[in-house]
């Protein structure tokens, strides 16, 4: 089922995280990111078929930013006993076979997808120096069948004028994609109001 984003309101700081990280087997933490100007968040998994319909341009994201100010992270939330092609060790083949030049961590319990008010992957949050959200919304217009060509060009803009101490555009579309897989009994009370 598709869905949108919540749209979290502007401003708001962003909440912590330590996850492990499928493809390294480490664990990363929203504080290895402390040197970084900007932090992008973003919510994705690999069963979703709008999330397939941008990967490359993610992986190109990855690449096109890495080495600068930018940090990026990955993280699959979706209960994977429903859905085990989501599972860690799926996602490690899903970042290796893509390029993914940024971690891809799993959320097992899903209170990161809660604090974030996640919806639906994919989902894109990016924070400023100070960690306060200054864009949520859409990677651009493309979708699964709508003929429009995958750019990123929404959330490239927003990235590069953060980066580059500008003001982000106040006008954003919210993303759309397949709904956050919640185990039973964790759907959180924002998803279903």
């Amino acid at each position: 089922m598709a869905v949108q984003s919540k749209m979290m309101p502007l401003g708001t700081k962003a909440p912590e995280f330590e996850l492990p990280d499928a493809v390294s087997g480490g664990t990363v933490s929203i504080t290895d990111f402390s040197d970084k100007k900007a932090l992008l968040v973003m919510f994705i998994c690999n069963h979703c078929p709008y999330v397939q319909h941008v990967r490359s341009e993610l992986a190109r994201l990855g690449s096109d930013y890495n080495n600068t100010d930018l940090g990026m992270v990955a993280i699959s939330s979706n209960d994977i006993d429903a859905y085990p092609t989501d599972s860690p060790e799926m996602m490690k083949a899903e970042a290796e076979e893509q390029g993914y030049e940024f971690p891809y961590l799993f959320d097992e319990d899903q209170s990161v997808a809660a604090a974030y008010t996640a919806m639906c992957t994919p989902d894109f949050f990016l924070f400023g120096e100070d960690r306060a959200l200054v864009y949520r919304g859409q990677l651009d217009a493309s979708r699964p069948g709508n003929d429009v060509p995958v750019t990123g060009e929404d959330l490239r803009a927003a990235i590069d004028a953060t980066l580059a101490g500008e003001q982000v555009s106040q006008e954003q579309k919210p993303s759309i994609g397949c709904s956050i897989k919640w185990k039973p009994g964790n759907t959180p009370a924002y998803f279903v109001s």
